[in-house]
């Protein structure tokens, strides 16, 4: 039943109201943080997602997803220490992420859910995480964001790339809105507000990618 209104799972507030509904799909917009997000009870299950990822076709090989993969690797790379050690969170089948920090000289541990479900990458601290199009599939990001907080060592950062939610009157006609996995979507003002609750830096060097500086813990504290 469709209600006009539903707490924000980015922000965990109750500020979430009706924005817009679509293709028997409801979303919401967080008065707060600006996250636009499907209604709870119409997230896909588990399987539906596996199903819908299947049919993807980033190939690591390919020159121009390595191109757009380079949108976020550049300039991550070029504020990173040499020999940092990372974790591509959500790399998917072919993680070409972690290819291309290897190629950098860098460490990089790799955790997908689906196809990389290794526990014990989760278990240690990064200097880096990446996340390239892994956010909009978050069906509880407020928690998400808790675990790669404490993934992520002082002094690191978060390197996040997905599409920004910038034009709302092109929504329902929006080619992103139309994965069926895709259940959250992100304004730079909402990355704002998730840096500010975590205490990061955000930059953002690209129209969709915002890098994420957890400050270092102070030698005087």
């Amino acid at each position: 039943m469709r209600v006009s209104a539903a707490p924000c799972p980015v922000c965990d507030r109750d500020a979430g109201r009706l924005f817009a509904s679509v293709d028997g799909c409801d979303y919401y917009r967080c008065r707060l943080c600006e996250a636009t997000f499907l209604a709870r009870d119409q997230l896909p299950s588990a399987q539906q997602e596996l199903e819908e990822y299947r049919l993807h076709r980033n190939d690591p090989d390919d020159p121009a997803y390595r191109g757009f993969l380079g949108q976020m690797a550049e300039p991550l790379l070029a504020r990173l220490a040499p020999g940092a050690a990372g974790l591509d969170y959500g790399c998917g089948p072919g993680p070409a992420l972690a290819a291309l920090m290897r190629a950098g000289d860098h460490h990089v541990a790799l955790y997908d859910p689906c196809f990389h479900p290794n526990p014990e990458a989760l278990e240690r601290t990064y200097d880096f995480i990446t996340c390239t199009e892994v956010v909009e599939h978050f069906h509880h990001p407020a928690r998400e964001f808790r675990k790669l907080d404490a993934l992520l060592k002082p002094g690191g950062w978060l390197a996040i790339q997905t599409t920004f939610q910038t034009d709302d009157a092109r929504f329902a006609r929006w080619n992103y809105r139309r994965d069926p996995t895709h259940v959250v979507f992100y304004r730079p003002h909402t990355f704002r507000h998730i840096a500010q609750c975590h205490g990061w830096h955000p930059l953002f060097p690209d129209c969709n990618v915002v890098l994420l500086l957890k400050p270092a813990a102070d030698p005087l504290a």
